[in-house]
């Protein structure tokens, strides 16, 4: 045995069938896509070459560039909106003495739905005629409002849906950081008079500066390929909406055939996400936060 484990010929014999299935399923892919991403093709006939023209319709594209419009908006949503609602929950079950289970397992719930389920879930909160939101502004005088065929409020009954889904997952990763906090640090501060909101500000938040950067990279992420909430609800209407990068390379591949163009937009997506990945990495990505106890 201690002679084949010296054999370098043993490693290779190990390595090769890794490396030939993440070449098979990983790099085959990639590189046939970037190639149809030149090309003229329906899914059926052979690929057309076209050379960049592929490029240049989606730079064009007022449709691509209003969903590259709307991800940002789920961006903006995600980290100054979604965030301090994470932390701020994640602070306030934290701090909750009894039944701290029971709201840990409630928040986390929506986050294993399946998205179909909180797509049609929320269709019907969001209904003109029996959803509980215009039920419930019905008593304040307040007409109707056509949540999901209004384009005023498309967008944002997406982004409430989508947050709601996936706040429990996050608050749950804040509230781990935050039960590893001494108590000795908060008893401390008790004791110099220090009131809940200043125990807050002042010793937690900091102590959870790690942990709060990866829920910001986790949010960005999970805002650059958010489709299916989208194509559940709304399909990416009314008017393209609510339309975002993926679900209209989806809609363009798949609804009209155009396969090419479809891959095309999927490798402008990778790069759009590329770039705002090297943007995070040089701005808040090289802070080195440590937290020593």
């Amino acid at each position: 045995m201690r002679s084949i484990l010296k054999n370098p010929y043993a490693y290779v014999i190990f390595i090769i069938p890794t490396i030939a299935l993440y070449f098979l399923f990983t790099i085959y892919p990639m590189a046939s896509s970037a190639y149809l991403g030149f090309t003229d093709w329906d899914g059926l006939n052979d690929p057309k070459f076209v050379g960049f023209d592929n490029f240049v319709t989606a730079i064009k594209d007022p449709y691509f560039q209003s969903s590259i419009l709307n991800n940002m908006y789920f961006i903006l949503f995600s980290v100054f909106v979604q965030v301090p609602f994470i932390i701020f929950f994640a602070i306030l079950i934290g701090g909750v003495k009894r039944f701290q289970r029971f709201y840990k397992t409630t928040v986390f719930v929506p986050s294993i739905l399946s998205t179909a389920v909180i797509g049609i879930l929320w269709q019907f909160i969001y209904h003109p005629e029996v959803g509980i939101i215009n039920k419930f502004l019905s008593l304040f005088g307040v007409d109707t409002i056509y949540w999901l065929a209004d384009t005023k409020w498309a967008l944002i009954s997406i982004l409430i849906t989508n947050a709601w889904q996936w706040m429990g997952f996050f608050i749950v990763l804040v509230l781990a950081a935050i039960l590893a906090i001494p108590r000795e640090l908060n008893e401390a501060a008790e004791i110099d008079g220090a009131n809940g909101f200043q125990k807050a500000f002042w010793i937690t938040v900091p102590l959870i500066k790690p942990i709060i950067s990866v829920v910001v990279m986790l949010s960005i992420a999970g805002a650059m390929r958010v489709v299916d909430i989208v194509l559940v609800m709304t399909r990416g209407g009314p008017v393209g909406a609510t339309e975002v990068m993926a679900s209209y390379m989806v809609n363009r591949a798949i609804k009209y055939g155009e396969y090419g163009y479809g891959t095309t937009l999927s490798i402008m997506i990778f790069a759009v996400a590329l770039i705002l990945t090297a943007i995070y990495q040089l701005t808040f990505g090289r802070s080195k936060d440590e937290v020593n106890y």
